[in-house]
């Protein structure tokens, strides 16, 4: 689960890893920056999440998102890569909506109970309704 890199985790869930480079969107090229790749990352998927391996709160937070028929990207960063998040704050898990951090599980729930996430997620074509 370290390096730089794509590795899939699973069907949605995205590793960074050394050695991967291909033409999918979540390839990486061996010299770019970890900060170039997280923010090419962020640019080019609605929903993406960023995360630490075995996190129970990113769990919550693809459950809530499956829910509401939303499957995000999620990214596996090891602790030298939660800091190059582009944060005023590095935590993991932090989720990115259109480009914009919305922040962790606490932040994503507001969002929803507020009623401001399903309008968020059809902004960004994450959702259709």
């Amino acid at each position: 689960m370290q390096g730089i890199g794509a590795g899939f985790v699973s069907s949605n869930e995205v590793e960074l890893s050394p050695t991967m480079s291909n033409s999918s969107s979540l390839s990486m090229e061996l010299d770019e920056s970890t900060e170039t790749r997280i923010q090419r990352l962020i640019s080019e998927h609605p929903v993406i999440i960023f995360t630490r391996s075995s996190c129970c709160m990113c769990h919550v937070m693809k459950n809530l998102l499956a829910t509401i028929g939303v499957h995000p990207t999620v990214i596996e960063l090891d602790d030298n890569e939660i800091a190059a998040l582009p944060l005023p704050d590095t935590i993991a898990p932090a989720a990115f909506i259109g480009g914009t951090c919305i922040g962790g599980l606490e932040s994503l729930v507001a969002l929803h109970v507020t009623g401001h996430l399903i309008p968020k997620l059809v902004q960004v074509g994450a959702l259709w309704v």
